[in-house]
């Protein structure tokens, strides 16, 4: 084992201050994921379907024990106007946010996006009574 693999495996968020060029299969797409694209130095979901893998507790630690599938249910945007990806473990629950890379599928984001509006939380044909009971003109 060589200097640099020894220092990721024991060092303490190594990932954090690190570049992670390992390229990786997708757990639920079974694409081939590689780092060159993502337009940043920390690929951490699959640029297809957007999943990601709980490996870490905080951010670059590599601590988490469970390595679930993270699964993609919402976008945010963050300071800026840059978007980031909600990710949700399938096995555990545990949520956490990623920005969005260069190479998202922007179809996948938009899907995202809009899942709120397919889904309301009211009966959509009661939306003119709604719009009375709360006085919106």
């Amino acid at each position: 084992m060589n200097r640099e693999n020894k220092r990721k495996q024991y060092m303490k968020g190594y990932y954090r201050n690190n570049a992670c060029n390992d390229s990786f299969k997708c757990k639920i797409c079974d694409r081939f994921v590689v780092p060159a694209g993502a337009g940043s130095d920390h690929r951490n979901h699959c640029p297809y379907c957007l999943t990601s893998q709980h490996l870490d507790i905080e951010p670059g630690d590599r601590e988490a024990d469970c390595g679930g599938a993270m699964e993609a249910i919402g976008v945010w945007v963050r300071k800026g106007g840059e978007w980031a990806i909600i990710h949700r473990c399938r096995i555990c629950g545990h949520l956490s946010s990623n920005r969005s890379a260069a190479d998202d599928s922007p179809l996948k984001l938009m899907s995202l996006a809009l899942k709120p509006l397919g889904n309301p939380p009211f009966p959509i044909e009661h939306i003119e009574e709604l719009t009375e009971i709360m006085n919106i003109e």
